[in-house]
């Protein structure tokens, strides 16, 4: 490369116009070569610089920002060679040069060596602004609406134009800000060099010539920082001053900081994945496990009912049959008596020893009876024995089976007391033929087994008559109580005493759980915590397919107990304490107890004092008090 005599000496700022001028000149000639292709261009003056080739517009940024350089490492020799090369690109290769592609984040209208020191976030400054001289001494001078939306329709994009105002008013300058990434430093320097094209740029403005017009306008640097007017001191009450070096290097480890927390944060989310992973296979494992074994308890516990009715109906057919049989046996042998008291009425005793036969043969007819009697009699305990045994079984099965047996006692009761009738119609019929001979005594004992038959008659009558009125009484009575104890219900659920009350059984007690969250959370927070949790448990209450019981053998048969391995109480009391667990299984004993088909809850005359259901006549004390209060307190009105 060509290097004039001259490079060595240095020149003032008065002789750079001139030696633009010279340089400029030179590059006309082609004594430098500036165009390597028709897409590339270097920089003559920068010999010794890594970057050789450059394009059109990245040549001309490198070529503005070392003319308009304010630091002292810039010679002015130096600034006047690249204003050369700039006014050179401008007038003689824009020609067959593309356009160029729009400004993104990371390209640089400045030289991205530059120690040029910017007024950062991007700065421009706009002077001789027109102004009026006001009625009340004050200036006035066009709005920064007006100067930016003319700004933006020049392409120059300003966040906001900002008037400066000082005692006098408007000073006819303003500052013009600039988005802060580098889309905003493109458009800092096109809207300076747009000014310098039209010769109102920084230098124009501060050189000595005529009178100014128009508006002059330029970029910030350090020396409109470093001003002590208002410019100046605008700039330092808002601004910084940053090299762009130290810009790439600021954003640069701000880049490196964000990749470092999102590295961070997409570790502990994939670390987070994998415990959700682990939890939710073992979860499922832990489901599987429980349907199975309820699958395989529901078995065990269909087959053990199976085999119970089983079992249960075999006996009762068994006794059945013996009881028929015994029955039909009776029944023969009834019939063989009337039959045979039959002959001896048509037989004619003639002698005293067919009288002796008729008598002894009544008498072991007598005796047989008798027998027969006691047998009877023992059937019937035999078979009483037998009923309590299977009444015993019984009570380990279902209140029907209960029923049941309880209807076939009555119904074996009622048959004996007809068999002891038809037996005492038999003696009588027998009597009574025996009777034709004229024996008073045997005529004696008829009508004492006639009159002893009235009465069983009459005595079964009275049974029925009165175990059917017993019944309906029964039945008419509970009804009324339970009608009465609903209106006492609702009579003390709005108004309850310290003593007796209406407690909602099954109904979660929500306490527990507001402590334990208030250890954990805030008051505020903890309340609505302790709410979400208690709704939660209300709807695993009111699950019918959740029955956490086991069936346990007792004396008085079967009772069912809350199964302590349930895996959600025990989840419950690991995670929330033994309290709230309690609360739970305390609900869901009221609820299996109270209501167990439907689970829901049921309202409870309740005696708070002693823990229990209250009865009917400690309500009724109750309003009978309030009553007799309510009454003397209106006397003494």
């Amino acid at each position: 490369m060509d290097h004039t005599s001259d490079d060595d000496s240095d020149i003032s700022e008065s002789e750079m116009d001139e030696y633009e001028e010279k340089y400029y000149e030179q590059l006309k000639s082609g004594k430098h070569q500036v165009k390597v292709s028709d897409n590339f261009f270097t920089c003559p003056y920068c010999p010794k610089k890594k970057k050789k080739d450059y394009q059109h517009k990245d040549l001309l940024q490198h070529a503005s920002g070392i003319a308009k350089s304010t630091s002292e490492k810039r010679s002015a020799k130096e600034k006047a060679k690249h204003l050369a090369l700039v006014k050179y690109l401008e007038k003689d290769l824009v020609v067959g040069v593309g356009p160029s592609k729009p400004v993104e984040e990371g390209d640089f209208p400045v030289d991205r060596d530059s120690e040029d020191k910017f007024v950062w976030p991007w700065t421009g400054v706009v002077v001789n602004i027109p102004t009026t001289l006001g009625e009340d001494g004050r200036y006035a001078g066009e709005s920064g609406s007006r100067l930016r939306d003319e700004l933006t329709r020049r392409g120059f994009n300003p966040q906001r134009v900002h008037p400066l105002w000082n005692f006098r008013g408007h000073s006819g300058t303003a500052v013009v800000e600039f988005n802060k990434g580098w889309p905003g430093l493109h458009n800092a320097m096109s809207f300076e060099r747009a000014y310098e094209a039209d010769h109102h740029g920084k230098k124009e403005w501060f050189a000595k010539s005529d009178e100014k017009t128009g508006l002059y306008a330029w970029v910030a640097r350090a020396d409109d920082y470093k001003l002590t007017n208002i410019v100046g001191e605008h700039l330092r009450k808002i601004r910084d001053l940053k090299t762009i070096p130290e810009l790439i290097e600021e954003e640069a480890r701000k880049q490196d900081r964000l990749v470092s927390n999102l590295t961070s944060i997409i570790e502990l989310k994939n670390k987070h994945v994998k415990e959700m992973e682990l939890k939710c296979t073992e979860s499922a494992q832990s489901l599987r496990n429980i349907a199975q074994e309820k699958e395989e308890l529901l078995q065990s516990y269909n087959e053990e009912i199976k085999k119970i009715q089983s079992s249960a109906r075999d006996h009762l057919q068994k006794i059945f049959n013996d009881h028929e049989k015994l029955k039909f046996n009776l029944e023969s042998q009834r019939k063989e008596l009337e039959l045979r008291g039959t002959e001896l009425e048509k037989r004619d005793a003639d002698n005293e020893t067919e009288r002796k036969k008729l008598a002894e043969e009544i008498e072991k007819n007598a005796m047989k009876n008798v027998s027969l009697e006691l047998a009877a009699l023992e059937q019937l305990k035999a078979d009483e024995n037998v009923l309590k045994l299977a009444e015993d079984q019984k009570r380990q099965k279902e209140e029907l089976h209960n029923r049941i047996i309880q209807l076939e006692k009555q119904l074996d009761a009622k048959q004996t007391l007809e068999l002891e009738i038809e037996q005492l119609r038999g003696t009588l019929n027998v009597m009574r033929h025996m009777g034709d001979d004229g024996d008073e005594e045997v005529l004696k004992k008829v009508e004492g087994i006639l009159q002893e038959l009235r009465e069983k008659e009459g005595e079964l009558e009275d049974v029925e008559a009165l175990n059917q009125a017993l019944v309906i009484k029964e039945r008419k009575s509970n009804d009324e109580l339970q009608e009465a104890r609903k209106e006492l219900i609702n009579g003390l659920k709005d108004n309850p005493s310290r003593v007796i009350g209406v407690k909602r059984m099954g109904e979660l007690d929500s306490t527990p759980f507001v402590e334990v969250m208030k250890k954990r959370y805030s008051e505020e927070e903890a309340e609505d915590r302790a709410m979400e949790l208690c709704s939660l448990w209300v709807e695993y209450l009111k699950d019918p397919d959740w029955h956490p019981f086991k069936i346990r053998k007792v004396e008085e048969g079967h009772k069912e107990f809350i199964d302590d391995e349930d895996e959600k109480l025990k989840g419950l009391k690991k995670e929330l304490g033994h309290e709230v667990c309690d609360a739970v299984t305390k609900a869901l004993i009221e609820i299996n107890e109270y209501n167990p088909s439907g689970r829901y809850i049921t309202s409870e005359l309740w005696n708070y004092i002693e823990g229990r259901k209250a009865t009917l006549k400690e309500g009724v004390d109750v309003l009978i008090k309030r009553w007799r209060k309510k009454k003397q307190q209106m006397e003494l009105e």
